[in-house]
């Protein structure tokens, strides 16, 4: 393996080893601290919030070797040039990734001494978003209608 293969993987490997850490940190998000609260005690009441948490994330690598060949075009020449000089190959490697983590709360338990309640935490926003995204359905689809009939 000649050196500049050599290089190409170690950094490469360098850099699965930092996404492999990012990767720890997104699902220690996840942990049951995240999901449930430390309980809150008041006059004989304790409330316990619960979260919906998640986590999603994409990652991609790749390493690759090639040599120059007859067919490159004029404008490519001095690459061409470079690639020959180093003995006609060439390497390279990279990747990437990304993510993201994000937490709503979702409900509330509740420990009363007459006993135990589950009240749900409403979104507001998101039952108006998820209504005027059904009424736009609705509308578009009379609109297809109206025109598939012929009117």
């Amino acid at each position: 393996m000649s050196d500049e293969m050599k290089e190409v993987m170690d950094s490469t490997t360098a850099s699965w080893s930092a996404t492999a850490s990012v990767i720890e940190k997104l699902f220690s998000v996840t942990r049951p601290g995240a999901v449930f609260s430390e309980p809150v005690s008041a006059e004989g009441h304790t409330i316990i919030t619960t979260s919906e948490v998640m986590v999603g994330m994409g990652v991609g690598y790749g390493i690759g070797a090639g040599s120059a060949t007859a067919e490159e075009s004029e404008e490519e020449d001095d690459q061409e040039a470079e690639v020959e000089r180093s003995g006609g190959e060439g390497y390279g490697g990279g990747g990437g990734g990304g993510g993201f983590s994000t937490g709503r709360p979702v409900a509330a338990i509740i420990i009363e001494p007459e006993g135990v309640r589950i009240e749900p935490i409403v979104d507001v926003t998101k039952l108006g978003l998820a209504f005027f995204t059904m009424l736009g359905s609705i509308f578009l689809m009379g609109l297809r209608m109206r025109r598939a009939a012929g009117g």
